[in-house]
């Protein structure tokens, strides 16, 4: 008795490709067709998470997961104040990557020299400061230098972009002074404008050792700066105001969630909805396109089938043969659309100035997601094939 026959799978790839390789021009495009709906879709995957992330880094400028604490009133309608270590207790709640503060000092007042009167203020206010200042709130320095641990303790003064304005200075260059306090500040540096924090434009800001010793500060902060991760701005407000003063957290005002942060999550919610959808309409574009090039060779090929069949060729094996080629053909197109995606996400990306980003998942996908559908499509072409006896084949 005979065995029966069997096609190995290096022997299954061959036949499938050779099927393949006999009809060049109609491979070809039905591919293109294919890569065509697969790089639709990654293009479109590529270029929204790009403008994403692009949107994501402006809005994060916006100071997404800034929160800050000011004091609010009492029951009886005065204003309060927060505790001289509010900040420290701030800093122990784990999520909170960076805080800092600053103190408005209502009694000393900033002038360009000795000589101008007391009343001509110029609505620049003076400030105690922490030195860790900047990498909370994202301000730079435009010239000179920031208050350091040494600075910080004699009179040094770094002013905000309004304030050197106003003062008529132009650079932190040596020499330089202004009246403050009644009392000569040495100008170490001056700001740009800060955009998470524009009452800091309009301001002297002193180290917060001076302002006790020089200009009777009584160490309670008037803004206290906090910056928590991304995902627990929520979670860190609703214990701000407990943790800067526990025993009147009713006293505290917490800033709420910028607007930014709303948008934010908005935008991915309507992005990701987006995304998968305009995805599963180009999957379905190259899965029909692989079913109709398959049923068409199907048609087209009976004498071959039945020339298979009658040196013995089993359904099995025809099944196995229309298989591989549809699903050589979807992997083909399938790569193909995954590389054009990626090349026409990056060029419009760069033409815009974004960063590029095409997420993994959306090339890895594209290409599996191809596969299983060349799959599915093939699977009727296949059983159709395999249906066809010899002689109905050959008398066609």
């Amino acid at each position: 008795m005979n065995a029966p026959s069997r096609l190995l799978p290096r022997d299954v790839v061959r036949v499938g490709a050779a099927g393949l390789r006999t009809r060049p021009l109609r491979v070809f495009l039905s591919a293109v067709g294919i890569a065509i709906g697969i790089a639709a879709m990654v293009c479109v995957v590529g270029v929204a998470s790009s403008s994403r992330e692009s949107l994501d880094r402006q809005l994060a400028l916006l100071g997404t997961n800034l929160l800050t604490v000011g004091p609010g009133h009492n029951l009886g309608g005065e204003s309060s104040h927060l505790p001289a270590d509010a900040v420290a207790m701030i800093g122990r709640i784990g999520a909170v990557s960076s805080v800092t503060a600053t103190a408005t000092l209502d009694g000393a007042h900033v002038y360009r020299s000795d000589r101008i009167p007391p009343a001509q203020t110029g609505n620049v206010t003076v400030a105690a400061t922490r030195t860790d200042l900047l990498d909370t709130v994202g301000a730079s320095i435009a010239d000179g230098v920031w208050l350091n641990a040494a600075t910080a303790r004699f009179p040094a003064v770094v002013l905000g972009a309004g304030a050197a304005k106003r003062l008529g200075v132009t650079k932190a260059a040596p020499g330089v002074q202004v009246w403050l306090g009644n009392r000569w500040f040495t100008v170490v540096g001056v700001l740009n404008p800060v955009a998470l924090a524009p009452e800091l434009d309009y301001a002297a800001l002193v180290g917060w050792p001076v302002a006790v010793s020089e200009l009777g500060f009584d160490g309670y902060p008037t803004t206290i700066f906090t910056r928590t991760r991304d995902d627990a701005v929520v979670a860190v407000r609703a214990i701000l105001a407990a943790t800067a003063n526990p025993e009147r957290p009713n006293e505290v005002d917490v800033s709420r969630p910028s607007d930014a942060l709303a948008a934010k999550d908005a935008t991915d919610t309507t992005l990701n909805a987006l995304l998968l959808g305009l995805g599963a309409v180009a999957l379905l574009v190259g899965g029909v396109g692989v079913a109709n090039t398959m049923i068409i060779s199907v048609l087209e090929r009976r004498p071959e089938i039945g020339l298979r069949r009658a040196l013995g060729a089993t359904r099995h094996h025809v099944r196995l043969q229309f298989l591989a080629e549809s699903l050589l053909l979807s992997t083909l197109g399938g790569v193909g659309g995954v590389l054009l995606g990626i090349l026409a996400t990056a060029a419009y990306s760069t033409y815009q100035t974004w960063p590029v980003v095409v997420p993994a998942w959306a090339t890895v996908g594209g290409v599996l997601a191809t596969v299983l559908i060349g799959a599915g499509a093939g699977v009727y072409p296949a059983w159709r094939a395999a249906r066809i006896s010899p002689t109905e084949a050959l008398g066609a």
